[in-house]
């Protein structure tokens, strides 16, 4: 069975995450933090690259190294959601949404690779 990574609900979630993200970013309040916004669209998009990347592969074993940055690059988002929240450039709400939100997927890609691991799907 032949599966896109579009397909992928993790994937549809991210998406889903960069674009609130993005949104937000647009925010009057981070339009000095250049390098900040930077980073955070930067490692935002590196979730949902890295999942469509790592699926084209067409074996589990890349398709989980893919994931791994993938979960990583969670990480960051949240520590960098955390500096925002720090420096008072977003408030308690934007934060506990976006940094659940966040862990979630982190989650849902943790579940992902044990799948993967135990699975013959084929991505390619």
């Amino acid at each position: 069975m032949t599966v896109s990574f579009e397909n992928f609900p993790i994937y549809k979630k991210a998406i889903a995450f960069t674009v609130k993200i993005f949104k937000i970013l647009d925010n009057e309040n981070l339009q000095k933090e250049f390098s900040l916004k930077d980073q955070l669209k930067r490692a935002t998009l590196s979730i949902t690259n890295n999942i469509a990347e790592g699926s084209e592969y067409g074996s589990n074993k890349q398709f989980i190294r893919f994931l791994w940055i993938a979960k990583g690059s969670c990480a960051e988002v949240r520590n960098m959601l955390f500096v925002l929240y720090s420096l008072e450039k977003i408030n308690d709400e934007i934060f506990n949404s976006l940094n659940t939100e966040c862990m979630e997927i982190t989650k849902e890609i943790y579940h992902f690779i044990k799948y993967l691991e135990k699975s013959t799907l084929d991505t390619k």
